[in-house]
């Protein structure tokens, strides 16, 4: 069911890097990437729904508590997939890892600013531009991570020879400067160090990448050693899950410093879940989502937003717990449906890159016989 273009096959780019694999390493990697995408539905509905009703319901302590691993936990998968690719031609490591995202990007940013022309005010031509082009250097809120990608991709080729433990303080250090300028928006760990939403981000969660993309082969053991030891693995995670509660109410993910500490803690136990969970496909739904988390990513706000307005206008809007879950269910499931219904239409276009926005290779030279 994977897309080709959108959705690349995440463990052939692993198994170019030597990293040994099976089934079950792919499917743990699947719903990894599912929680991630969940969690990232979840926090925009619930805040959404929120706002929308002047209330906060049940749904919104379960954002609070995945705040400072939300981010940082798609930020460690995105890294893993790096590998070998690194060092592929320029033209062919562009058109993966940086013409992929720009097209999908440009594509459903234009039609997110089609819909909210009217509450934006930009119904005029000229002013419909200047909204679309200054949202390539201010992203639209729900799609930063997409505009965030291809950065993290160039910055770690071109590092690609600093030393290791270098590159690792860079990014230490990198996010300590972003963590000491906090700001209280509704992203995981936002900052404010200079008021540009890609600059900020790419200093708070770089280090992230970082080291998903250098110790990539040590999370797939890990995710591995797993499956020898269940028990310990479901006691580890209630223990941590008990420590987050109670770290998040005194609110010590937000010191500059243990944000790095709570942000992998909360990575890692999101791969244990995945890992555990991989053994007997437990959840088949839930890596389906991971398989199609860019298609869900992209275009989820849409279907948000209008349950969003629906619902408000209903007895539900007394429920805001119920009702956050409603929005949120809504808006992973009508990009999937979408996703199925227009592949090999004419519209296929909206989750599969055409060929006209590929770099092709140079053309081969003819040597005459």
């Amino acid at each position: 069911m994977t897309r080709e273009g959108l959705n690349p096959k995440p463990m052939a780019v692993a198994a170019s890097d030597a990293v040994r694999t099976d089934r079950r390493r792919v499917l743990w990697v699947d719903y990894a990437k599912g929680w991630c995408i969940i969690l990232v539905v979840m926090m925009h509905s619930a805040l959404g729904v929120g706002l929308a009703v002047g209330a906060t319901g049940w749904l919104h302590e379960l954002v609070a508590f995945a705040k400072p691993f939300r981010m940082p936990d798609f930020f460690v998968i995105s890294g893993l997939f790096l590998g070998r690719a690194i060092d592929r031609p320029w033209r062919e490591f562009l058109d993966k890892r940086v013409v992929h995202f720009v097209y999908f990007y440009a594509l459903w940013f234009f039609i997110a600013l089609v819909l909210k022309a009217g509450d934006l005010g930009i119904m005029d031509p000229a002013a419909f531009l200047r909204a679309y082009v200054w949202g390539f250097i201010e992203p639209f809120s729900s799609m930063w991570f997409i505009q965030l990608l291809p950065f993290f991709f160039v910055a770690t080729r071109l590092c690609r020879r600093v030393p290791t433990p270098v590159l690792l303080a860079m990014a230490v250090g990198l996010h300590m400067l972003a963590a000491f300028h906090p700001e209280g928006g509704i992203y995981a760990m936002s900052s404010n160090l200079t008021g540009l939403t890609t600059v900020d981000s790419f200093a708070l969660f770089f280090v992230y990448f970082i080291i998903g993309h250098l110790f990539r082969n040590h999370v797939f053991d890990f995710a591995s050693s797993i499956g020898a030891r269940p028990g310990a693995a479901l006691a580890g995670l209630l223990l941590w899950a008990l420590l987050e509660e109670l770290s998040v109410r005194s609110g010590l993910p937000e010191i500059p410093g243990l944000t790095l500490i709570f942000g992998f803690a909360g990575a890692f136990a999101v791969v244990t879940i995945s890992a555990l969970l991989a053994r007997s496909d437990a959840a088949p739904w839930l890596a389906y989502c991971g398989r199609h988390s860019l298609v869900i990513y992209l275009s989820f706000f849409a279907p948000m937003a209008a349950t969003r307005l629906l619902l408000a206008r209903t007895e539900l809007a007394e429920n805001v717990g119920l009702m956050s879950v409603i929005v949120t269910l809504v808006a992973i499931i009508a990009p999937v449906i979408l996703d199925a219904a227009i592949r090999n239409t004419w519209f296929d276009f909206l989750y599969k890159r055409p060929s006209w926005a590929r770099l092709k290779p140079p053309a081969q030279a003819i040597v005459s016989p």
